[in-house]
């Protein structure tokens, strides 16, 4: 049985060798609004664009836009959710996957994050509306600005 190529012309030496060209394709760089999404840094891949956009994010010491390609070896610098993440390019990757997955394709050298102050904030139960001192208390707890 002889076979045929896809656009229906005879066997070429390509077609009849092994898998085709789209499963032995290995991918080699990635955008990077694409990689930040995929190793889930940001929720999306419009947030990972915005972050490039505004100069969050920078690729070997060079601000990056969001078509800036990565590669295994890049040092990704990104500035996401108030906190410096520093990252090293270990596997490339285009699609979002698990965490645990997303895990094993960068290094993280970031430092860790500043330990939150244990504020305790206790009412009884039952008390009614909070007085305004105790809205005051709330506000601080969650980080809210005076009014």
């Amino acid at each position: 049985m002889s076979r045929i190529c896809a656009i229906g012309g005879p066997p070429t030496a390509h077609a009849l060798d092994g898998p085709s060209a789209w499963q032995a394709a290995v991918i080699e760089t990635v955008r990077i609004d694409q990689w930040l999404w995929s190793v889930r840094m940001t929720r999306t891949r419009a947030d990972a664009a915005a972050l490039c956009r505004s100069g969050h994010v920078t690729v070997n010491d060079r601000t990056a836009k969001p078509s800036t390609p990565v590669k295994v070896g890049d040092r990704v610098v990104a500035r996401v959710h108030q906190r410096e993440r520093i990252l090293d390019v270990v596997g490339v990757i285009s699609k979002r996957v698990g965490a645990g997955l997303a895990a094993d394709h960068y290094v993280d050298h970031s430092p860790p994050p500043p330990e939150r102050e244990a504020v305790v904030f206790a009412r009884d139960r039952g008390t009614g509306r909070p007085t305004k001192r105790d809205r005051r208390q709330l506000d601080k707890l969650r980080g809210r600005p005076r009014r």
